[in-house]
């Protein structure tokens, strides 16, 4: 059985998988387990079959960031699978789960023979390029109020049966959205609780509904042209 060709990445693209099937190993993952390390010099790429990572970067005065969550059908690692250089970021199991794990060298031949990955390369990195640069500006221009509206509607997702709305699932602890955006727990409570008294969000036990994501779009559109 081929394996590879149920790797979502190489889904939908014409390359002939098999001849790499034994040169690729399956790897099974716990929560909190560390698959990637910062300076690691390790080159292999990971692509997530099941599960759920975190991805962390660190500041030169050693602050992490949160960049953001992997679920299964991603990919990681292959920054350094392209160019070398040492591992920039730390990537953390948050759930049990399975990687498929490729060495740089298959990584290229795969790449290389084919147009269609090539180009699903090239759509990836330039989708975090493009990512990366609006949370720059987030993070430039934005006071901690309209980061913390963008960064929430970023995360979630239409509400099924309340049009309108948009729901983020399951809900997020406060430290780690400090932690996304740059600024203290307390700040993100507080902010939480301007945001419940004027009626944009709701709390369950699920989930954060976001009830007026068009009031924290409009807000968020504004403070960008003001600056």
């Amino acid at each position: 059985m081929n394996r590879l060709t149920q790797v979502a990445f190489f889904k939908d693209v014409i390359v002939d998988l098999a001849p790499f099937e034994s040169r690729v190993r399956w790897r099974y993952f716990s929560p909190n387990e560390t698959l990637l390390d910062f300076d690691d010099a390790s080159s292999d790429v990971y692509f997530l079959m099941t599960g759920e990572v975190r991805v962390l970067i660190r500041t030169r005065s050693g602050k992490e960031v949160i960049l953001g969550e992997l679920r299964n059908g991603a990919i990681f690692g292959e920054l350094a699978a392209l160019d070398g250089v040492k591992r920039s970021a730390n990537v953390t199991a948050l759930t049990r789960g399975e990687v498929c794990v490729m060495s740089a060298a298959v990584f290229h031949e795969i790449v290389f023979s084919s147009p269609q990955v090539a180009h699903k390369v090239f759509r990836l990195l330039t989708t975090r390029v493009r990512e990366l640069d609006a949370r720059l500006m987030e993070q430039t221009v934005l006071d901690l109020r309209h980061r913390l509206y963008a960064e929430l509607l970023r995360l979630s997702v239409p509400r099924n049966g309340h049009e309108g709305e948009r729901v983020v699932s399951p809900p997020p602890f406060h430290h780690v959205l400090a932690s996304r955006i740059g600024c203290r727990r307390e700040q993100v409570t507080r902010e939480f609780t301007a945001m419940d008294a004027d009626g944009l969000i709701e709390r369950n036990r699920g989930a954060l509904v976001l009830t007026k994501p068009e009031i924290l779009q409009a807000r968020v559109a504004a403070a960008l042209r003001d600056e």
